[in-house]
């Protein structure tokens, strides 16, 4: 009765309702969860027709927030209704002095109500309150989230941006870039007029652009009441681009690794017994004299290893006959036992002479990159794509360049990582920003990102993966038509990079992908039978048979296929590439 007491009834009156869509029933509205981990159901309900649902994963415990203007010394009541186990409802505050804290239950079954009281300190005006799981439970779910007290002064609408900026453009993306804005919660990005999306921060990467276009862009500044005028226009035009030479590949390309090193179960293939369905022919493998070294070879497998090997003449021979076919034959380094690590520039100038030496021995039209194990890893703190401080990923990069200036636009580029190092990376990043996840997690991304407009063809391999969250926020398996169309359509739409829409990796252009499968059953875990390989080529060229998942786009320029391995796809009695030579792609 005391504390009831102490409260004037000036005070009480003032109290109200402060959350935003606290019983979801505006969706999201309001809330931000982290990673793509929220959603709102119909079932179960505390009250109303809604609910949230949030997912942990990983290392991502599924938070959902909203920050609330409040009065400084003022006292508040934080509570709601979960479900779950290990559901967490908090508050932390902007200022000093607020009571930071939580209530949670280690198991709620059924809804159980969880609250928590605060003051808040002489400086704060606004606090954030949220909701959490815990890493590797089951979703949670939580309802009539509430926050009862004062309200803080009102917000107004915050003044229009200036200062906006155009980076330096690619051939299919422009970054833009604004100071900040007080008051603001968001930013809108205007091109052309319409508006194209959102930011949270004060950057933004407009993507899916034409090359050799000009475009307007503008952004205005919101928060709860209302948006801004717009800034003033900026105007930036995107490169020429082209796919970093190979314009002679046929609109539809076959592409396949050939064991011309090695042999396995799968028996040699001699060069000249390739067949013509295949585009382009990858030499598996170079590889390094040590990890670091840089320095590459290649050598025909050893008569004693297989004993139908040709020549080094007559192999050569059949590398002209088949360029004179109008096919590229590429030498690709590493594999999964190359590990190639560019860690300083000796082992980079060392990979840049080596490589070039193979390609003139050999007459070859470029190179694929298909760097495995533990080639590409992130060093702590190397958290921005776009701007890459790792030693192996910089020395990389400036290696091809290198490679691609000495031999023109006609150099071919591709490259074969696998979905660890790319997709995955939509939800980690490196070793997070606060250390302990994998540092390969995304690590090719930043490869990509920097080579796009020398890059001829991006395969992943969609094969021998763990599961994958797609744009859906679905979690999608190796083995059937789904997993290739929500992979493939994350290279093409781009996604945020570990969750954060102000790091957005760009997509590239369709006839810049192709789709890495393999062979057989024996090729790798994964194998996709070829009805489910032409019902993923449906969805993605034709927006066609594409069952729960839908694309963000019609890719009607898809480049093709790639295969592991040309070797096994004649094991089995070339299953794959009678395929892809029959299906209708109109």
């Amino acid at each position: 009765m005391g504390g009831l007491a102490a409260l004037s009834p000036a005070a009480r009156a003032a109290d109200s309702e402060l959350a935003r869509n606290g019983g979801f029933e505006a969706g999201l509205d309001g809330w931000s969860c982290t990673a793509g981990s929220g959603a709102v159901v119909s079932s179960p309900v505390h009250g109303g027709t809604k609910a949230l649902q949030a997912t942990p994963a990983g290392s991502d415990n599924a938070k959902c927030a909203q920050t609330i203007t409040v009065k400084p010394n003022s006292a508040y009541t934080l509570s709601g209704w979960v479900r779950g186990s290990y559901v967490y409802l908090g508050v932390t505050g902007t200022g000093t002095g607020t009571t930071d804290g939580h209530a949670w239950t280690q198991s709620a079954p059924d809804w159980q109500k969880l609250s928590k009281t605060f003051t808040t300190g002489a400086t704060t005006t606004s606090v954030t309150v949220y909701t959490h799981g815990w890493y590797g439970t089951p979703a949670y779910q939580a309802d009539d989230l509430s926050l009862y007290g004062p309200g803080g002064a009102p917000v107004e609408t915050p003044a229009t941006p200036t200062g906006l900026t155009a980076g330096s453009p690619t051939s299919t993306s422009v970054p833009l870039s604004w100071p900040a804005v007080a008051g603001a919660t968001s930013y809108r990005i205007y091109r052309g007029g319409a508006a194209v999306g959102t930011a949270t921060g004060t950057s933004y990467t407009a993507t899916g652009l034409t090359p050799s276009t000009a475009y307007s862009f503008q952004v205005s500044a919101v928060n709860s009441a209302g948006e801004s005028a717009r800034s003033a226009a900026v105007t930036a035009t995107t490169t020429s681009g082209g796919g970093g030479g190979g314009g002679e590949l046929p609109a539809r390309a076959l592409v396949g690794y050939l064991h011309a090193s090695f042999a396995n179960g799968s028996g040699y293939t001699r060069m000249a017994d390739v067949p013509d369905s295949w585009d382009v022919i990858n030499l598996a493998f170079g590889e390094p004299t040590s990890v670091t070294s840089g320095d590459i070879r290649f050598n025909l497998c050893p008569a004693t290893e297989c004993p139908t090997v040709e020549s080094p003449a007559d192999f050569k021979a059949a590398i002209k006959a088949k360029q004179a076919a109008g096919k590229k034959v590429l030498i690709s380094i590493g594999g999964q036992n190359g590990q190639v690590q560019l860690a300083t520039t000796a082992a980079r100038d060392a990979f840049v002479s080596s490589v070039s030496k193979i390609i003139d021995e050999y007459g070859l039209d470029g190179l694929d990159i298909d760097f495995e194990g533990h080639s590409l890893s992130l060093q702590n703190g190397d958290t921005d794509f776009r701007n890459p401080t790792s030693p192996v990923i910089v020395n990389l990069i400036q290696a091809v360049k290198t490679l691609k200036a000495k031999y023109g636009a006609k150099f071919v580029l591709t490259m074969a990582p696998e979905t660890f190092f790319v997709q995955l990376g939509h939800q980690f990043y490196g070793s997070g920003p606060w250390g302990g996840q994998d540092p390969r997690a995304g690590a090719y991304l930043p490869v990509i990102h920097a080579l796009r407009d020398d890059l001829t063809l991006l395969h992943v391999q969609d094969y021998n993966s763990g599961p994958i969250m797609g744009l859906d926020n679905q979690y999608h398996s190796m083995g059937g038509a789904d997993f290739h169309i929500a992979m493939t359509d994350m290279l093409l739409a781009g996604f945020p990079v570990a969750g954060n829409s102000e790091r957005f990796f760009p997509g590239l252009r369709p006839e810049q992908v192709a789709i890495g499968l393999p062979a057989s059953t024996q090729a790798g875990n994964g194998h996709t039978s070829p009805a489910e390989v032409n019902k993923a080529l449906d969805c993605l060229t034709k927006k066609q048979n594409c069952g729960t998942y839908q694309t963000h786009g019609t890719w009607s320029s898809l480049r093709g296929l790639m295969t592991w391995s040309i070797n096994w796809d004649r094991f089995n009695q070339w299953e794959f590439s009678r395929n892809f030579d029959a299906y209708k792609w109109s």
